[in-house]
């Protein structure tokens, strides 16, 4: 599994109705009200053969109420393993 994380900045008055969008779908493994430039940060898991791109596009950035995304793709870059 790949973790990477969406910062969502939500249209006015929507950051709760998004969040429980997410909850809802079930794709967000954890969603979190953030202060800042970003309303909401949910952490994701998909599989090694997924295209994150593509499921960022066609499962999250579709939720009503979402006027900007901002991925992050992370790796391991330090550890034994």
């Amino acid at each position: 599994m790949v973790p990477f994380f969406v910062q969502f900045k939500c249209k006015l008055g929507q950051s709760y109705a998004v969040a429980n969008a997410l909850a809802e779908a079930e794709i967000a493994s954890e969603i979190y009200s953030t202060a800042g430039d970003y309303d909401l940060l949910a952490k994701f898991y998909v599989g090694n053969d997924t295209d994150i791109g593509h499921f960022v596009n066609e499962k999250v950035q579709v939720i009503p109420g979402i006027q900007d995304t901002h991925t992050i793709i992370t790796f391991k870059a330090f550890g034994t393993n």
